[in-house]
């Protein structure tokens, strides 16, 4: 079966603005440039012929799908593609020392110890474990045409699961407010087409932001 996953990180919200950390536990809502950002994301993709819009469960990629949703298009929500839980940073403009505890986790992770994680939090291996059941149940899935809206560190591990690879590589994978990752899967593999692509935003006068999370 082969199909064209189409999947999107949310537009912006002041929490990105700020530098305000947010993670699954912070429930915010798109900002007015987030809301320029959708719809640009909309006029410019909304006669793809897209089947069904799979979003998690937090509202920022509602509000970023909410175009296409208001059209008719059959939504989905799943959990297993929430934000990461950033534990007791989530909710907290970062600091030397929170920054400091999150360089070492990085780190961590990037030599292959991904069951470390921030005190509260989930580990890359939690993350993974759970982006896990949505791949397998995307692959299943009949449509020929899916868009699909997550947050920046579960499409880092997304994009990873998707090819194969250890988390220990998401930081080689970008992720802009609403860059899009675009994929055919054919014979049970996925093969990149697009990789954090903005193209979409470029009649809009913004700063298009890359966040470290």
């Amino acid at each position: 079966m082969s199909k064209t996953v189409y999947i999107v990180r949310h537009g912006e919200t002041d929490y990105n603005r700020m530098g305000i950390v947010q993670g699954s536990g912070v429930d915010t809502s798109l900002n007015d440039t987030g809301r320029l950002q959708a719809q640009a994301f909309y006029q410019h993709y909304q006669q793809t012929g897209f089947e069904v819009v799979l979003t998690s469960t937090l509202r920022r990629t509602h509000e970023t799908m909410s175009p296409f949703i208001e059209q008719g298009l059959p939504w989905e929500q799943y959990s297993e593609i929430n934000e990461i839980c950033w534990g007791e940073h989530e909710g907290k403009k970062s600091s030397p020392e929170m920054h400091l505890q999150y360089k070492e986790m990085i780190e961590a992770w990037e030599a292959g110890q991904l069951d470390a994680k921030l005190k509260g939090a989930e580990s890359a291996a939690d993350l993974q474990a759970r982006l896990s059941a949505f791949v397998e149940a995307l692959s299943r899935r009949p449509e020929e045409r899916i868009l699909v809206c997550s947050h920046g560190r579960a499409m880092r591990a997304l994009m990873c699961l998707l090819r194969n690879q250890s988390l220990q590589l998401m930081n080689t994978y970008k992720h802009a407010n609403t860059g899009l990752y675009k994929a055919a899967y054919e014979q049970d593999t996925y093969r990149f087409l697009l990789q954090n692509d903005t193209s979409h935003l470029s009649q809009l006068d913004l700063k298009i932001g890359e966040w470290k999370s």
